[in-house]
Protein backbone atom coordinates (compact mmCIF):
# COMPACT_ATOMS: atom_id res chain seq x y z
CA UNK A 1 0.00 0.00 0.00
CA UNK A 2 1.18 3.56 -0.91
CA UNK A 3 2.40 5.51 2.03
CA UNK A 4 -0.25 8.25 2.56
CA UNK A 5 0.55 11.50 1.60
CA UNK A 6 2.21 10.48 -1.86
CA UNK A 7 0.85 9.66 -4.99
CA UNK A 8 1.47 6.42 -7.22
CA UNK A 9 2.44 8.30 -9.86
CA UNK A 10 5.22 10.45 -7.98
CA UNK A 11 6.49 7.13 -6.38
CA UNK A 12 6.84 6.12 -10.29
CA UNK A 13 8.88 8.46 -11.14
CA UNK A 14 10.75 8.42 -7.60
CA UNK A 15 11.54 4.21 -8.85
CA UNK A 16 12.65 5.45 -12.52
CA UNK A 17 14.89 8.05 -11.20
CA UNK A 18 16.38 5.11 -8.84
CA UNK A 19 16.48 2.88 -11.81
CA UNK A 20 18.62 5.39 -14.12
CA UNK A 21 20.66 6.17 -10.96
CA UNK A 22 21.44 2.17 -10.37
CA UNK A 23 22.41 1.95 -13.82
CA UNK A 24 26.51 1.96 -14.67
CA UNK A 25 26.18 4.46 -17.42
CA UNK A 26 23.06 6.08 -15.93
CA UNK A 27 22.59 9.76 -16.93
CA UNK A 28 21.65 11.07 -13.44
CA UNK A 29 22.78 10.44 -9.66
CA UNK A 30 20.15 10.75 -7.72
CA UNK A 31 20.61 8.48 -4.13
CA UNK A 32 17.29 10.10 -2.71
CA UNK A 33 15.51 8.54 -5.28
CA UNK A 34 15.38 4.94 -3.65
CA UNK A 35 15.09 6.20 -0.58
CA UNK A 36 11.59 8.03 -1.37
CA UNK A 37 10.40 4.54 -3.00
CA UNK A 38 11.40 2.95 0.17
CA UNK A 39 9.49 5.46 2.52
CA UNK A 40 6.52 4.96 0.31
CA UNK A 41 6.25 1.39 1.17
CA UNK A 42 5.51 0.18 -2.35
CA UNK A 43 6.34 -2.76 -4.64
CA UNK A 44 8.15 -0.94 -7.16
CA UNK A 45 11.87 -1.56 -8.34
CA UNK A 46 14.90 0.50 -7.94
CA UNK A 47 17.40 -1.29 -9.88
CA UNK A 48 16.88 -3.02 -14.15
CA UNK A 49 18.06 -6.45 -12.29
CA UNK A 50 14.97 -6.23 -10.03
CA UNK A 51 12.35 -5.76 -13.07
CA UNK A 52 11.53 -9.68 -14.86
CA UNK A 53 11.81 -8.35 -18.48
CA UNK A 54 14.83 -5.64 -17.97
CA UNK A 55 15.13 -3.33 -20.68
CA UNK A 56 12.31 -4.51 -22.69
CA UNK A 57 9.45 -4.04 -20.07
CA UNK A 58 7.82 -0.89 -21.43
CA UNK A 59 7.61 0.94 -18.36
CA UNK A 60 11.17 0.56 -16.56
CA UNK A 61 12.70 0.38 -20.12
CA UNK A 62 11.72 2.61 -22.32
CA UNK A 63 9.56 4.56 -19.73
CA UNK A 64 12.61 4.48 -17.30
CA UNK A 65 15.13 5.41 -19.85
CA UNK A 66 12.68 8.72 -20.52
CA UNK A 67 12.17 9.34 -17.15
CA UNK A 68 16.15 9.15 -16.48
CA UNK A 69 16.97 11.37 -19.57
CA UNK A 70 14.13 14.40 -18.51
CA UNK A 71 15.89 14.53 -15.00
CA UNK A 72 18.97 14.93 -16.74
CA UNK A 73 17.63 17.66 -19.39
CA UNK A 74 15.93 19.64 -16.64
CA UNK A 75 18.76 18.86 -14.58
CA UNK A 76 21.13 21.18 -16.69
CA UNK A 77 18.82 23.67 -17.50
CA UNK A 78 18.75 24.41 -14.07
CA UNK A 79 22.68 24.38 -13.18
CA UNK A 80 23.18 26.63 -16.29
CA UNK A 81 20.24 28.98 -15.70
CA UNK A 82 21.63 29.15 -11.73
CA UNK A 83 24.67 30.72 -12.93
CA UNK A 84 22.71 33.96 -13.36
CA UNK A 85 19.35 34.09 -11.72
CA UNK A 86 19.02 34.59 -8.42
CA UNK A 87 15.76 32.60 -7.37
CA UNK A 88 14.27 29.27 -9.16
CA UNK A 89 10.88 28.36 -8.66
CA UNK A 90 9.61 24.30 -8.85
CA UNK A 91 5.97 24.41 -9.92
CA UNK A 92 4.83 20.78 -8.87
CA UNK A 93 7.91 19.52 -8.07
CA UNK A 94 6.70 16.15 -6.78
CA UNK A 95 9.57 14.25 -5.09
CA UNK A 96 12.40 16.29 -6.83
CA UNK A 97 15.85 16.63 -4.97
CA UNK A 98 17.73 19.24 -6.63
CA UNK A 99 18.19 21.66 -3.74
CA UNK A 100 20.08 19.17 -2.17
CA UNK A 101 21.67 16.88 -4.40
CA UNK A 102 22.40 19.20 -7.60
CA UNK A 103 25.73 21.90 -7.27
CA UNK A 104 24.10 24.63 -7.21
CA UNK A 105 25.03 28.41 -6.07
CA UNK A 106 24.83 28.72 -2.13
CA UNK A 107 23.22 32.05 -2.51
CA UNK A 108 20.27 30.58 -4.71
CA UNK A 109 16.80 30.98 -3.45
CA UNK A 110 14.49 27.66 -4.45
CA UNK A 111 11.03 27.65 -3.87
CA UNK A 112 8.95 24.94 -4.87
CA UNK A 113 5.21 24.25 -4.92
CA UNK A 114 2.89 21.11 -4.25
CA UNK A 115 0.23 19.94 -2.51
CA UNK A 116 0.38 19.87 1.40
CA UNK A 117 -0.03 15.75 1.76
CA UNK A 118 2.92 15.58 -0.99
CA UNK A 119 5.45 18.05 0.72
CA UNK A 120 4.28 16.75 4.13
CA UNK A 121 5.50 13.12 3.06
CA UNK A 122 8.62 14.72 1.56
CA UNK A 123 9.75 16.26 4.44
CA UNK A 124 9.92 13.48 6.52
CA UNK A 125 11.80 11.31 4.39
CA UNK A 126 14.44 14.56 3.89
CA UNK A 127 13.95 15.22 7.90
CA UNK A 128 17.80 14.42 8.39
CA UNK A 129 19.30 16.09 5.78
CA UNK A 130 19.81 19.96 4.80
CA UNK A 131 19.43 21.49 0.92
CA UNK A 132 22.22 23.27 -0.24
CA UNK A 133 20.16 26.46 -1.06
CA UNK A 134 17.99 28.84 0.61
CA UNK A 135 15.08 26.16 0.56
CA UNK A 136 10.73 26.60 1.08
CA UNK A 137 8.72 24.37 0.83
CA UNK A 138 5.27 26.04 -0.43
CA UNK A 139 1.82 24.49 -0.43
CA UNK A 140 0.11 25.41 -3.01
CA UNK A 141 -3.06 24.16 -5.99
CA UNK A 142 -1.41 25.24 -8.99
CA UNK A 143 -5.41 25.78 -10.59
CA UNK A 144 -5.69 28.30 -7.56
CA UNK A 145 -3.79 31.55 -6.64
CA UNK A 146 -0.06 30.32 -6.28
CA UNK A 147 1.25 33.61 -7.09
CA UNK A 148 0.40 34.95 -3.31
CA UNK A 149 1.66 31.86 -1.37
CA UNK A 150 4.98 32.71 -3.93
CA UNK A 151 5.25 36.18 -2.67
CA UNK A 152 4.11 35.95 0.51
CA UNK A 153 7.21 33.47 1.09
CA UNK A 154 9.32 35.94 0.01
CA UNK A 155 9.69 35.79 -3.67
CA UNK A 156 11.00 38.66 -5.31
CA UNK A 157 9.17 39.30 -8.75
CA UNK A 158 12.36 42.01 -9.32
CA UNK A 159 14.77 39.46 -9.21
CA UNK A 160 15.98 37.30 -12.53
CA UNK A 161 14.23 33.56 -11.69
CA UNK A 162 14.43 30.27 -13.29
CA UNK A 163 11.29 28.33 -13.44
CA UNK A 164 10.82 24.55 -13.80
CA UNK A 165 7.83 23.04 -15.00
CA UNK A 166 9.07 19.40 -15.03
CA UNK A 167 5.89 16.52 -16.03
CA UNK A 168 3.28 19.01 -14.38
CA UNK A 169 0.99 20.50 -17.56
CA UNK A 170 -0.37 17.35 -18.64
CA UNK A 171 -2.65 17.04 -16.14
CA UNK A 172 -3.86 20.69 -16.25
CA UNK A 173 -6.82 22.03 -18.17
CA UNK A 174 -5.63 24.04 -21.20
CA UNK A 175 -7.23 26.94 -18.99
CA UNK A 176 -5.30 26.48 -16.11
CA UNK A 177 -1.68 25.74 -18.15
CA UNK A 178 -2.15 29.56 -19.80
CA UNK A 179 -3.00 31.11 -16.28
CA UNK A 180 -0.02 29.32 -15.59
CA UNK A 181 2.28 30.90 -18.13
CA UNK A 182 1.04 33.85 -17.80
CA UNK A 183 1.35 34.32 -13.92
CA UNK A 184 5.16 33.29 -14.52
CA UNK A 185 5.73 36.23 -17.27
CA UNK A 186 3.67 38.70 -15.05
CA UNK A 187 6.10 37.43 -11.97
CA UNK A 188 9.69 37.41 -13.77
CA UNK A 189 11.89 40.41 -13.64
CA UNK A 190 14.26 40.41 -16.86
CA UNK A 191 16.76 37.62 -17.80
CA UNK A 192 13.88 34.98 -16.78
CA UNK A 193 14.30 31.64 -18.16
CA UNK A 194 11.58 28.53 -17.91
CA UNK A 195 11.67 24.86 -18.93
CA UNK A 196 8.62 22.70 -19.51
CA UNK A 197 6.82 19.84 -20.90
CA UNK A 198 4.30 19.52 -23.17
CA UNK A 199 2.57 16.80 -25.05
CA UNK A 200 1.30 17.24 -28.27
CA UNK A 201 -2.19 15.72 -29.10
CA UNK A 202 -2.91 14.57 -25.05
CA UNK A 203 -6.61 14.89 -25.63
CA UNK A 204 -6.76 12.51 -28.68
CA UNK A 205 -8.28 9.08 -27.19
CA UNK A 206 -5.62 7.24 -29.35
CA UNK A 207 -2.96 8.36 -27.19
CA UNK A 208 -4.33 8.49 -23.60
CA UNK A 209 -5.38 4.40 -24.07
CA UNK A 210 -1.96 3.69 -25.71
CA UNK A 211 -0.50 0.27 -24.57
CA UNK A 212 2.92 2.65 -22.92
CA UNK A 213 0.36 3.86 -20.36
CA UNK A 214 -1.92 0.90 -20.02
CA UNK A 215 1.71 0.04 -18.77
CA UNK A 216 1.92 1.89 -15.88
CA UNK A 217 -1.37 0.18 -14.87
CA UNK A 218 -0.48 -2.88 -14.85
CA UNK A 219 3.06 -1.66 -13.27
CA UNK A 220 1.75 1.02 -10.33
CA UNK A 221 -2.31 0.57 -10.57
CA UNK A 222 -2.60 4.55 -12.13
CA UNK A 223 -2.76 4.73 -15.86
CA UNK A 224 -0.87 8.31 -16.55
CA UNK A 225 -2.61 8.85 -19.87
CA UNK A 226 -5.95 9.02 -17.87
CA UNK A 227 -4.67 11.33 -15.89
CA UNK A 228 -3.97 13.66 -18.60
CA UNK A 229 -6.92 16.29 -19.59
CA UNK A 230 -8.45 15.60 -23.04
CA UNK A 231 -9.48 19.30 -23.62
CA UNK A 232 -8.07 21.61 -25.89
CA UNK A 233 -4.66 22.51 -24.89
CA UNK A 234 -3.17 26.31 -25.60
CA UNK A 235 -0.22 27.17 -27.31
CA UNK A 236 2.08 28.05 -24.51
CA UNK A 237 5.08 28.78 -26.85
CA UNK A 238 3.28 30.83 -28.82
CA UNK A 239 2.26 32.88 -25.96
CA UNK A 240 5.30 33.70 -24.49
CA UNK A 241 6.66 34.77 -27.61
CA UNK A 242 4.09 36.97 -28.13
CA UNK A 243 4.85 38.33 -24.70
CA UNK A 244 8.62 38.73 -25.69
CA UNK A 245 10.38 35.24 -24.95
CA UNK A 246 12.33 33.37 -27.03
CA UNK A 247 11.32 29.74 -26.81
CA UNK A 248 12.45 26.50 -28.70
CA UNK A 249 11.15 23.36 -28.43
CA UNK A 250 12.64 20.19 -28.90
CA UNK A 251 11.33 16.49 -29.02
CA UNK A 252 12.72 13.94 -26.86
CA UNK A 253 14.68 12.30 -29.59
CA UNK A 254 16.93 15.54 -30.12
CA UNK A 255 18.09 14.88 -26.49
CA UNK A 256 18.64 11.07 -26.94
CA UNK A 257 21.00 11.84 -29.75
CA UNK A 258 22.99 14.45 -27.62
CA UNK A 259 23.43 11.89 -24.46
CA UNK A 260 24.16 8.97 -26.35
CA UNK A 261 21.06 7.63 -23.98
CA UNK A 262 17.39 7.24 -23.81
CA UNK A 263 14.46 6.29 -25.36
CA UNK A 264 15.42 4.60 -28.90
CA UNK A 265 13.89 7.52 -31.61
CA UNK A 266 12.87 4.74 -33.65
CA UNK A 267 9.71 3.37 -31.80
CA UNK A 268 6.51 5.31 -32.29
CA UNK A 269 4.50 5.59 -29.21
CA UNK A 270 3.80 8.82 -27.02
CA UNK A 271 7.09 9.82 -26.16
CA UNK A 272 7.26 10.72 -29.65
CA UNK A 273 4.68 13.79 -28.82
CA UNK A 274 6.55 15.00 -26.01
CA UNK A 275 8.57 18.23 -26.07
CA UNK A 276 10.40 20.03 -23.87
CA UNK A 277 10.32 23.54 -24.09
CA UNK A 278 12.91 26.30 -23.04
CA UNK A 279 12.39 30.00 -22.90
CA UNK A 280 14.26 33.19 -22.01
CA UNK A 281 13.46 36.79 -21.83
CA UNK A 282 16.49 38.85 -21.96
CA UNK A 283 16.87 42.55 -20.95
CA UNK A 284 15.69 44.97 -23.23
CA UNK A 285 18.22 47.16 -24.57
CA UNK A 286 17.71 50.55 -26.24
Amino acid sequence: MTEPGVSATALMIAAARAVETNRPDGLIRNEWAERFVRAGAVDLPTRIEDVEQGDADPLWGRGGAYSGLRTRVFDDFLLTASKTVTQAVLLGSGLDSRAWRLDLPAGLRFFELDRADLLGFKRRVLADAAPRVRHEFLVADLTDDWAAVLTDAGFEPGEPTAWLVEGVLPYLSGAAEARLMATVDCLSAPDRQIGYEIVLGQEAESLRSHDLYAATEAGTGTNIGRLFDDGTRPDSAASLRAAGWTVTSSPVADFTTRHGRGPDPAVVDPITQIRWVFGSKPVRTA
